[in-house]
């Protein structure tokens, strides 16, 4: 397992394609906006930025998925990202996807696993 950096939530913050959590992390020697979110099972993370612009890309507070739960949607542009990976599927992020985060989960915590400074 990797090493534990700095706990995120509880485990059972994040419900199946449900609200996600958000943080900020070291990114580019700057504070990023970043969050996890749970998708079948998985926990992932990614920064908070649309792959066309900085924009962050949930459209309330943690809401990062589109209405059929199925991908992660832009807030300003309705890009489509695929959950489990990040990947542009469709919109103005033309092939550039979400950057994932290094996460881990163990013993009913969601931990960022490793220092995230230089991207």
């Amino acid at each position: 397992m990797a090493e534990i950096q700095r706990l995120i939530c509880a485990s059972a913050e994040l419900a199946d394609a449900g609200k996600g959590v958000c943080f900020t992390v070291n990114w580019r020697q700057r504070e990023a906006a970043a969050f996890v979110i749970r998708f079948r099972g998985q926990v992932r993370g990614y920064l908070n930025e649309c792959g066309h612009v900085p924009a962050q890309l949930d459209w309330q507070p943690g809401e990062f998925f589109d209405d059929s739960k199925l991908y992660l949607i832009c807030s300003v542009h309705g890009a489509l990202y695929a959950p489990d990976s990040g990947q542009c599927l469709g919109g103005r992020c033309h092939g550039r996807g979400l950057v994932a985060l290094p996460v881990a989960e163990a013993n009913g915590q969601v931990f960022l696993t490793e220092e995230v400074a230089h991207g």
